[in-house]
C-alpha cells in the first residue's frame, strides 16, 4: 500500500491514529533523535543529590524579662504567646520552655510548608501581639530554622602540622579567611566552623592580692569593659549639612594595654590590673569545645592527635551537589602552596558530591543492565528484530520523563532513579503488547494478502483501548502516594511524580515508534502451505 492510501485504513482509537500519523512521517526519526538528545541533556544538567533535600520549617522565639521567675514567665509570656501562635495555619507542634528571666517557644510547621512563607507568618504574628508583652519585657528574638540547608555537602578538617609554628588562634584566622572565600562560591548557602579557638586576652586574677586592695571582681570587670567598647559620639549637623563624629582610638591593642588598665585607686595611688592579675594574649580558654583528628599514614601507622578546625559547606536547595563540591575543592587547591609554606594540613572528611554522583551513576548502570536483560528475554520470546524495537522505547521513555522532571525543577537522586527502576518493567508493557500484536498479525493466515503498513496500523489500533485502560489503572495506583504526609511523604514524592509521567510516555512512544520501526525492520514471512490452502478456499468462495 502506498503512503497516500493509508488514510483509507479505518482506526477507532488514538493508538491507531498516532500510528497512522507517524508511520510514514519524515519527522518521526527526527523526533526520536530529539527525545534522546533532550533526555541526555537533562541527565547531564539536572542537579544531582544523593537524597532529596527536604525543607523543614520552624523557628524559635525568645523573650527576656530580667528578674522574672519561671512561673511568671510561663503565665505572662509562654502561654499567651502559644495561644496566639496557634492562629497560624500549617503549624504541627509548639513547645514552650520557661526559665529564670527568659521564655523560649519552639515552633514546627508541617513538613512541606514553604520555609520563607512560614518564617514570615511567624514573625508577623509575634509583631502583631507586641502589645500583649508585659512591662519590662525586652524585644522578642525570632530565629527561624534552616534545617534544609544545615546538612553539609563538604567538610574539611584543617590542622597545623608538626613542624608548623602556627598557634590555634593563627590557624583559626587562616581558616576563617578561607571560609569567607568559600561563601562566595555560587550556590553555597552556609559555611560553619567547628572546633575553632578565637584570640583573646586572658586575665587570671590573684584573689589574695584582690582582697589585699579591698577590690571585687565586679570592679575589675567594669574597668575592662569600659575600654572594650568604642562608640563614636555624634554631634549635631554643621551649617553646611555635614555630620561631625568624634571617635576614640581603640584603647586596647596589646597585652601591655590591658595590664595598664586602672581598676581603682588605693591611698591616692592608682591600682593597675597587672597589680592584681596576670594578663596574657592567648585563646578563649572558656571554650571547652575542641576537635581532634588522627590519620592513617602511608606505612599503616596512625598519626598523633592534632587539634583541628572543621569547615562545613552547605548548598542551596535544588542545586547540583556535584558541581558545588567540585567548586569548593577547586577553590581549595588554590591554597596548596600557601598551606605548604605555613605548615597547614587538611583532610577531606566528607564529599557529598562524590557520593551523589556515584549513587546516580550506579543506578544508571543498573538501569542499563535491566534494559539488556529485557532485550535478551525478548530475543528468546519474539526474535531479535522485535527485541531491538522494544529496547529502543525504554531510553526514549526515560528521556521524556527525565526532561519533564528537569522542567518541573526536580533533582536526580536515588529516589528519582528508584522510581524509574520501579516502573521499568511497566514501561515496556505497551511496546511489548504492540509488537506482539503486530507479530501475530504478520503470521496470520491472511497476512500475505495485506499490506505491511496496514498490518502495523490495524494491529496497533486493535490493542489501543485495553492498553490505555490497563495503563490508567496502574497510574491510579500511584496517585495516592502523592497524598502521604510527613517526612516519608516528602522523601518518596519523586515516585508518584515520575512513575505516572513515565507510564503515560510509554503509551505515546509505543504508539508512535513501535509501528514505525516494525514497518522498517520486520518482514512478512513467506507463504506456507496453510496460507496456500487459505488462498485456494478464498478463490473457490469467490467463484
Amino acid at each position: 500500500m502506498e503512503e497516500k492510501d493509508i488514510a483509507k485504513i479505518p482506526v477507532t482509537d488514538y493508538a491507531g491514529k498516532l500510528a497512522k500519523t507517524f508511520i510514514y512521517n519524515p519527522l518521526t526519526p527526527i523526533l526520536a533523535v530529539f527525545l534522546l538528545a533532550v533526555g541526555y541533556l537533562a541527565l547531564v544538567v539536572m542537579p544531582r543529590e544523593e537524597d532529596p533535600q527536604i525543607a523543614i520549617s520552624g523557628g524559635t522565639i525568645m523573650v527576656v524579662i530580667p528578674g522574672s521567675t519561671p512561673s511568671e514567665i510561663e503565665n505572662v509570656v509562654v502561654k499567651p504567646l502559644q495561644r496566639k501562635l496557634r492562629e497560624i495555619s500549617g503549624l504541627e507542634h509548639i513547645y514552650g520552655v520557661a526559665a529564670n528571666n527568659v521564655g523560649i517557644i519552639n515552633v514546627m510547621y508541617k513538613i512541606g510548608e514553604n520555609r520563607e512563607d512560614s518564617n514570615l507568618k511567624l514573625y508577623d504574628k509575634v509583631m502583631q501581639n507586641m502589645s500583649l508583652m508585659p512591662k519590662g519585657a525586652m524585644q522578642p528574638i525570632v530565629k527561624p530554622f534552616d534545617i534544609d540547608i544545615d546538612v553539609p555537602i563538604v567538610t574539611l578538617a584543617f590542622y597545623a602540622k608538626e613542624h608548623s609554628s602556627l598557634s590555634q588562634t593563627d590557624l583559626f584566622k587562616k581558616v576563617r579567611d578561607i571560609q569567607q572565600v568559600m561563601n562566595t562560591i555560587d550556590n553555597v548557602s552556609k559555611t560553619t566552623l567547628k572546633g575553632e579557638h578565637k584570640e583573646q586576652f586572658n586575665v587570671k586574677v590573684d584573689l589574695y592580692k584582690l582582697s589585699g586592695y579591698h577590690l571585687s571582681l565586679g570592679q575589675l570587670m567594669k574597668a575592662v569593659q569600659a575600654l572594650a567598647v568604642n562608640v563614636p559620639e555624634v554631634k549635631d549637623r554643621t551649617a553646611d549639612g555635614k555630620i561631625v563624629m568624634f571617635g576614640v582610638k581603640n584603647a586596647i591593642n596589646s597585652v601591655e594595654d590591658v595590664r595598664n588598665v586602672i581598676v581603682a585607686s588605693y591611698m591616692g595611688a592608682p591600682i593597675y590590673l597587672k597589680d592584681v592579675a596576670d594578663v596574657e594574649s592567648s585563646y578563649d580558654v572558656q571554650n571547652y569545645k575542641a576537635a581532634e583528628i588522627t590519620q592513617r599514614l602511608e606505612n599503616g601507622k596512625m598519626s598523633d592527635l592534632n587539634n583541628q578546625i572543621t569547615l562545613s559547606v552547605s548548598k542551596l536547595k535544588g542545586t547540583n551537589a556535584v558541581n558545588v563540591a567540585e567548586a569548593v575543592i577547586e577553590k581549595l587547591d588554590e591554597y596548596k602552596a600557601e598551606f605548604q609554606k605555613e605548615g597547614i594540613g587538611y583532610t577531606l572528611t566528607r564529599n557529598y558530591g562524590v557520593r551523589a554522583d556515584e549513587a546516580v551513576n550506579e543506578l544508571m548502570h543498573h538501569l542499563i543492565i535491566t534494559i539488556i536483560i529485557i532485550a535478551f528475554v525478548l530475543v528468546l520470546a519474539l526474535g531479535w528484530r522485535e527485541s531491538v524495537i522494544v529496547t529502543f522505547t525504554v531510553p526514549a521513555i526515560l528521556a521524556v520523563t527525565l526532561f519533564i522532571a528537569y522542567l518541573t525543577g526536580q533533582t536526580i537522586n536515588r529516589i528519582t532513579l528508584f522510581a524509574f527502576l520501579l516502573s521499568l518493567g511497566l514501561l515496556v508493557d505497551a511496546a511489548i503488547i504492540v509488537i506482539e500484536n503486530i507479530h501475530r498479525h504478520m503470521h496470520a493466515h491472511d497476512a500475505a494478502e495485506r499490506e505491511k503498513d496496514e498490518i502495523m496500523i490495524t494491529a496497533t489500533d486493535e490493542i489501543g483501548a485495553p492498553t490505555n485502560v490497563a495503563t490508567l489503572a496502574i497510574i491510579l495506583t500511584m496517585v495516592p502516594m502523592a497524598f502521604v504526609g510527613g517526612m516519608m511523604g516528602e522523601f518518596m514524592k519523586p515516585i508518584p511524580y515520575n512513575v505516572p509521567v513515565a507510564l503515560f510516555a510509554s503509551l505515546i512512544v509505543a504508539y508512535i515508534f513501535t509501528p514505525y520501526l516494525a514497518n522498517k525492520m520486520l518482514k512478512k514471512p513467506k507463504a506456507h502451505h496453510h496460507q496456500h490452502h487459505f488462498q485456494k478456499q478464498k478463490q473457490e468462495g469467490e467463484k
